[in-house]
């Protein structure tokens, strides 16, 4: 979070003033400090802009007497306007409760509570009569030298790296008032298609109606078995009961915390051998944006006649390059792939979104009409039973920004998880990424034996941690009638009791 300060004229006199500059080096070194800080806003009062006029104006004219007035206005003109450029301008509110002892300063204190400012001041009186409002110039020295707490996913950086080219979108929107299924929606499906390298991408409201509206394409129905990993998030085996199928959990890889195929494999057979229900999917999760094993997945798949979902609500951006040179992205995989646009994803908009992908045309058409209630091509005639998930123009205006600085970021995750490698693997196990795989780095995650005394000591320097995820789905309280016990999936729980997440995002 952004450290805010509202200059007393004294503080900025001190600065502008050659006598004054050697008088008072802390507040040079102030100014100094908020002009080269990423963690700081500085305001001047617009009230306090008259007495900075006339103070220069008297100090010049004393300095050059030979000025003419109209010369004298022009240049200290010009200093306010340098002033304006370097600092924010804090409009001072029309009512304000004034303290008769100095008005100028009720002017300044009401402006920094407009802003939600400390003003900054060297006058000794304002800081003991107004203690919780005020800050000395050595206070706020040290406020700035302390280091700013890290952000786990900073979504503030990346807006304002790309706030006037989202602004100016959004605003687009508001003006057509297209805001279902306006331009926006169908230019990001293109775009998306294209990046992913698929024919189709549709979008829709959320992650999850993704995975359901794949599980329905997939005709997905009432105690058919899909397999999934049991160290995922809760939707992975959330849209597998919606759908009144039955979800049976697989292991995990202890190295890239992805679904294990021998276990998959393994439970695929069991299944089958107990001759009970039929085997219908699987899904495969992009966990922390490292693509699974594809594959091994899409040969076990093929072996057993099983359509296989991809996923890749975290693993949008990851990719798998083979022997041959070939690189197929995430969301290229399997029959059917999904993502999520929740705000923390790499890829996320500024609320919930999500989108299928698929080359294949029949899909594609069955997607476009489910997630609108079923639609045929009259816009009346419902001809199958749907849901109603359509992703927001406005949310698919910010996407398109954020896709298109998207390439750029995901270099900067990779720069920071190499770092994170280099300076943690002799302390934890770090997340091991095999060759020809790409991690699109939607979380950052170790394991340490000593879990909660690893958190503890980077929260006292500051730094943020997220446990993903603690309680596997075989553990969960929601399938406990599935007959699951603890101890079935080793490595999966052994990660669910050991990791944690450190901050990663592109603007690290």
């Amino acid at each position: 979070m952004s450290c805010k300060l509202l200059l007393d004229l004294n503080v900025i006199f001190d600065v502008y003033n050659q006598q004054r500059r050697e008088l008072f080096p802390q507040s040079v070194a102030l100014l100094n400090l908020i002009d080269n800080s990423d963690n700081a806003v500085a305001y001047i009062s617009s009230s306090a802009f008259d007495n900075l006029y006339f103070v220069k104006y008297k100090e010049f004219q004393a300095q050059y007497p030979e000025y003419t007035k109209k010369q004298c206005a022009l240049v200290i003109k010009e200093f306010i306007q340098e002033l304006q450029q370097k600092y924010k301008v804090a409009k001072t509110p029309s009512y304000i409760e004034l303290d008769f002892d100095d008005i100028e300063d009720s002017q300044m204190l009401a402006s920094a509570k407009a802003v939600d400012a400390k003003l900054v001041t060297r006058d000794k009186r304002l800081l003991a009569k107004y203690s919780n409002e005020t800050l000395s110039v050595e206070n706020a020295l040290a406020l700035l030298n302390t280091p700013a707490p890290q952000q786990f996913i900073d979504l503030k950086k990346q807006y304002t790296h790309l706030q006037t080219k989202i602004e100016q979108r959004i605003d687009t929107v508001l003006n057509h008032g297209k805001y279902i299924m306006g331009p926006e929606v169908q230019e990001l499906e293109q775009k998306l298609a294209e990046y992913v390298g698929v024919k189709h991408a549709i979008t829709c409201a959320n992650g999850t109606d993704a995975l359901t509206l794949a599980l329905m394409v997939l005709n997905i129905e009432e105690c058919a078995v899909v397999f999934c990993p049991t160290f995922t998030f809760f939707a992975t085996a959330e849209v597998i009961s919606f759908a009144n199928a039955i979800p049976v959990f697989v292991d995990s890889n202890e190295q890239t915390f992805n679904i294990c195929p021998q276990d998959l494999e393994k439970q695929i057979q069991k299944v089958i051998a107990e001759g009970k229900l039929t085997p219908k999917a699987i899904i495969a999760v992009d966990l922390f944006g490292l693509p699974a094993n594809y594959p091994e997945i899409e040969a076990i798949a093929k072996k057993y006649n099983l359509k296989l979902i991809e996923d890749a609500a975290q693993g949008f951006g990851g990719s798998i390059t083979d022997d041959k040179g070939n690189t197929k992205k995430a969301g290229s995989f399997g029959d059917i792939a999904t993502t999520s646009f929740f705000p923390a994803k790499p890829l996320g908009c500024y609320g919930d979104g999500g989108a299928i992908f698929t080359n294949n045309d029949e899909y594609a058409k069955l997607l476009r009409s489910y997630r609108v209630h079923g639609k045929g091509t009259d816009k009346y005639d419902n001809v199958r039973i749907g849901m109603n998930s359509r992703l927001d123009t406005i949310q698919a205006a910010i996407l398109l920004e954020k896709l298109a600085e998207f390439p750029r970021e995901l270099i900067n995750r990779n720069k920071a998880a190499d770092n994170y490698e280099k300076e943690l693997a002799s302390v934890y196990n770090t997340p091991q990424v095999p060759q020809g795989y790409v991690s699109s780095w939607a979380q950052y995650t170790l394991v340490s034996e000593n879990r909660e005394q690893s958190m503890v000591q980077y929260k006292e320097q500051g730094i943020s941690t997220v446990i993903y995820y603690g309680t596997c789905m075989h553990q969960q309280s929601a399938f406990a009638d599935l007959g699951y016990c603890d101890g079935d999936f080793p490595i999966a729980e052994k990660l669910a009791n050991q990791v944690f997440s450190l901050p990663m995002h592109g603007y690290l």
